[in-house]
């Protein structure tokens, strides 16, 4: 789990910097960490119900609540998600405060 949330900070940070938003650094990162588990959850679906085969899968076959049947699938999007979206709360914070110097806005030159 502390790999999941190295990346999503990883994620977090050079999306934040680049649309001067830890909110959208949060998405990014929140993002990903939900797309990989409901991967991990089709390949769970496949093997499972799907006989090996991809094409057996239906649409909703991430979605399917059996495969999500034990802890850590959860764990795995939603500490990393938790995680990213304090890192944004709390940097939100600090810039608004005036404790972290805030580069400039685009037009507030």
């Amino acid at each position: 789990m502390l790999h999941h949330i190295l990346v999503a900070l990883l994620l977090q940070v050079p999306t934040a910097l680049l649309f001067r938003s830890w909110g959208a650094g949060a998405v990014a990162a929140s993002a990903w960490a939900v797309s990989r588990e409901i991967t991990q959850a089709e390949y769970r679906w496949i093997e499972t119900y799907g006989h090996g085969l991809r094409a057996n899968m239906p649409w909703w076959g991430g979605l399917d609540i059996r495969v999500w049947g034990y802890a850590d699938p959860w764990l795995d999007w939603i500490v990393p998600t938790a995680v990213a979206i304090a890192v944004a709360v709390a940097m939100t914070a600090l810039s608004s405060s005036g404790s972290i110097a805030s580069s400039p806005r685009r037009g507030e030159d």
